[in-house]
C-alpha cells in the first residue's frame, strides 16, 4: 500500500511527479482519501497489503502522523507487515530512533540533485550512518539522471543500497523537464530518453543497486496492486481484466426509475446476484446486458459496458455504448 502522508514539501525538484491535486496537506492510502484511521486499515485489508510505503510530498514534515500510522499498521498486521519511508530530509538520531522504535523497517533518502557532488558534507551521510546503526535497512532512492554514478560511489562507501528509478514525464513536471532539454525515450511510455543509460553507468559503482524501469512500474507494480484490490472487491458480476480493471454493464436511468427497471430485470429472470441498483441506474453483468439489450432498450435508458479501476469511484478507463 502507498501511504501518501502530505503533499507539502520544502524541496522544489524539477522532476517531481506529484499532481496539483495532491500538493496540499492531505493524506491518501493508495487512491483513498484518509479521513480517519479506519480508512488506512480498510485500504490495506482491501488489497491484502503485505507492506506499506510511506511517501509524499515530504512525510517527515508530519512526523507525528508518520509515527502514528507506523504503530497503527504494526499493531493491526504484525511485525511481518514491512514498512519503508521515503524522505528528502536529514533526520537526526533522536528522530530516527523514534521511527525505528515505532516499527519502521526501512528508510530511503532522497537528496536533491544540486548537492549530489558534495553529499559527504551534508547531513545525509550522518543520517544514513545513524539509520544503519539503529538496525533499519537503509538506502538512497533517486531518479536515474546524470550524476547517478556519483551517488553509487557514495552509497557504497556508506554501506547502503541505491535505488534508481527511470525518469518519467508527468502532467506536473513536463514543462520543467522540456526546458532542461529532456525528451521522451519513445512514443509508447512516459520514460525519459537517456535515463536508463545513466543507470547503466552507475551499476559498476555500487554493490547493492536496483533499477526500476517505467515499464515495470506500469506493467508490474501498478498491475499487481490493481489485481489484488480487484480480487478482494469485485462483485459477483464484475469481470476482472488482465490489467486489474473491472468490467460490468450499466443501465443509466434518465428518469431515476431504477427500482422499476430492477423489477423488470427480475421478471425476465436476471439473477439478483448478477445486478445491483445504484444511485443513477443498474449495474449488471456485461454479458447479460449484451444479451438482453434489445429487449430492455428505451429512449430514457442508456446502456453501456464500463471498464474502470477497482476502487470506490475508480477512474473509468472506457465506456462502450450498446
Amino acid at each position: 500500500m502507498v501511504l501518501f502522508i502530505t503533499g507539502i514539501c520544502p524541496k522544489d525538484c524539477f522532476y517531481c511527479p506529484v499532481s496539483d491535486e495532491r500538493r496540499a496537506d492531505i493524506t491518501y492510502a493508495n487512491e483513498r482519501k484518509v479521513i480517519c484511521d479506519r480508512d488506512v486499515l480498510d485500504e490495506a485489508l482491501q488489497m491484502d497489503a503485505l507492506g506499506t510505503g510511506i511517501t509524499g510530498g515530504e512525510p517527515l514534515i508530519r512526523k507525528e502522523k508518520v509515527v502514528h500510522y507506523i504503530r497503527l499498521l504494526k499493531e493491526r498486521f504484525g511485525s511481518q507487515h514491512h514498512i519503508h519511508l521515503y524522505t528528502s530530509m536529514t533526520p537526526d538520531r533522536d528522530t530516527l530512533q523514534e521511527l525505528a522504535e515505532a516499527g519502521l523497517d526501512e528508510i530511503r533518502f532522497h537528496p536533491p540533485v544540486n548537492i549530489w557532488d558534495k553529499l559527504e558534507e551534508t547531513g545525509y551521510a550522518n543520517s544514513i550512518r545513524h539509520a544503519n546503526d539503529l538496525g533499519m535497512k537503509t538506502g538512497i532512492e533517486i531518479p536515474s539522471v546524470k550524476g547517478a554514478e556519483v551517488i553509487g560511489i557514495f552509497a557504497n562507501n556508506l554501506g547502503c543500497f541505491l535505488n534508481l528509478n527511470e525518469l518519467e514525464f508527468s502532467d506536473t513536471n513536463s514543462d520543467a523537464m522540456k526546458k532542461l532539454g529532456y525528451g521522451l525515450a519513445d512514443d509508447m511510455s512516459n520514460a525519459v530518453a537517456g535515463s536508463k543509460e545513466y543507470a547503466l553507468e552507475a551499476v559498476n559503482k555500487c554493490d547493492r543497486i536496483h533499477f526500476c524501469s517505467s515499464s515495470y512500474k506500469d506493467a508490474v507494480q501498478l498491475r499487481k496492486r490493481l489485481l489484488r484490490i480487484a480480487e478482494n472487491t469485485a462483485r459477483s458480476f464484475d469481470e476482472i481484466g488482465e490489467e486489474g480493471t473491472i468490467y460490468y454493464g450499466h443501465i443509466e436511468c434518465v428518469n431515476n426509475d431504477q427500482e422499476a427497471v430492477y423489477e423488470e430485470l427480475k421478471k425476465i429472470e436476471v439473477p439478483v446476484d448478477m445486478m445491483e441498483m445504484t444511485s443513477n441506474g443498474i449495474d449488471i453483468s456485461w454479458w447479460i446486458l449484451e444479451d438482453i439489450a434489445e429487449y430492455i432498450r428505451k429512449p430514457d435508458r442508456k446502456l453501456c459496458i464500463i471498464e474502470r479501476y477497482p476502487f470506490e469511484e475508480g477512474l473509468i478507463v472506457e465506456k462502450i455504448p450498446l
